[in-house]
């Protein structure tokens, strides 16, 4: 689905809320999301009675009832769920920017909360997964996310010389934003070279610090429109273009059955992303690319044309992905070293270096490319100051 381009500019994200981070949260899904949804408000100087639209993951436990009637919502209007997990971040403020462009709600609220830290880990019941498409994968050793993104990533380092230091390059960039971010995991937690090429094995190449957080916690953001925003709390942050992306012949979470493995759902985003947009990849001052996993970075910037298609991994060196480098990217830390709630963190970072609050601010940002998961049916999004 690409989101036209009569979306330009005409929303906005007003308010952005969270709850802290941990592997371990007492609360329950429900309160964690009830408080980012407050915290977002109050921070946009919106009544939880005017929020009329909502939107989320069809992977969120919390449900539009719960919401509205735990927090005296108004009549909604409009509510969407999207699917495909880390793919959906980015597509849950499209789908409000659409209801609010197009005059379905005036006052929309997307939100995420996890309990993966302290809650249920999906991946370990494979059986449970064979009569959906994995039954084409999982036994024959492709068992979680890991497995078949390091298939991918050997796949990339044979066909272009990837290594594993620019797959470092990508976790140390992650790691260096986390420590000066008080609200991340791995805060004043440094990462070094030597740390991360004697870690264990995840899913070779994959190594621990190629792999995400698993996390507790929760996010949300409110848009509104463009009009209403000017006279929020917060400087608005516009939504300039949005995107989402299902290529043909797309399987599960992978394209090994694809002409091309190499060329996933962010290729497919990008081209109607881009379109819609009155500024190019060249333009872009700092990016919140989805990192479940560090190989997906390379990925994303070959799909998003940031670099040429297999230069990826070089497109890293010197720096690239640090503050002050080519590309700065995930300012906040991101899902590597911030929190993992399934690329949420990744929009509210955006809106915080647009606003210029972000504890690893970018001079001067006032364009912000935000992606959703690579490797799934993604989404993407264009933000301005």
């Amino acid at each position: 689905m690409a989101i036209t381009a009569g979306i330009k500019d005409a929303t906005a994200i007003a308010g952005i809320g969270q709850t802290p981070f941990a592997r371990q949260l007492p609360e329950n899904e429900r309160t964690l999301a009830c408080r980012a949804i407050l915290a977002a408000l109050d921070d946009a100087g919106i009544a939880p009675a005017e929020v009329d639209a909502l939107a989320s993951y069809t992977m969120e436990e919390t449900d539009e009832v719960e919401v509205a009637k735990a927090l005296g919502l108004g009549d909604l209007t409009f509510f969407s769920k999207v699917g495909y997990g880390g793919g959906g971040s980015c597509a849950t403020v499209a789908h409000l920017a659409a209801a609010i462009a197009s005059g379905q709600a005036t006052v929309g609220v997307a939100w995420r909360s996890r309990k993966r830290g302290s809650g249920p880990r999906p991946w370990r019941n494979t059986t449970a997964q064979l009569p959906t498409p994995a039954q084409w994968t999982r036994p024959f050793g492709l068992l979680r996310p890991s497995d078949e993104i390091a298939m991918l990533t050997r796949r990339h380092m044979h066909e272009y010389g990837t290594t594993r230091d620019h797959l470092f390059n990508v976790a140390l960039a992650c790691r260096n934003r986390a420590n000066q971010n008080p609200a991340a995991i791995m805060y004043d937690r440094p990462l070094t070279r030597e740390m991360y090429m004697t870690s264990r094995w995840i899913s070779e190449p994959l190594c621990l610090f190629d792999n995400c957080l698993e996390t507790d916690g929760a996010l949300a953001v409110v848009i509104v429109s463009a009009e209403r925003a000017r006279d929020c709390r917060r400087a608005p942050v516009y939504i300039h273009s949005a995107a989402q992306g299902l290529p043909a012949q797309h399987h599960g979470m992978v394209n090994y059955w694809n002409d091309d493995p190499l060329t996933g759902p962010a290729w497919t985003a990008a081209r109607h992303l881009w379109k819609h947009a009155d500024f190019t990849p060249d333009d872009v001052q700092v990016a919140q690319i989805y990192d479940a996993f560090t190989a997906l970075i390379p990925l994303s910037l070959e799909g998003y044309g940031f670099c040429g298609r297999g230069e990826g991994g070089a497109f890293t060196e010197g720096g690239a992905l640090e503050i002050g480098g080519r590309l700065p990217m995930n300012t906040g830390g991101g899902g590597l070293s911030e929190a993992y709630v399934h690329g949420f963190n990744l929009i509210t970072e955006g809106v915080r270096q647009l606003r210029g609050t972000s504890t690893a601010q970018v001079p001067g940002a006032t364009t912000c490319l935000v992606t959703a998961g690579e490797g799934v049916p993604t989404s993407a999004l264009l933000l301005r100051s």
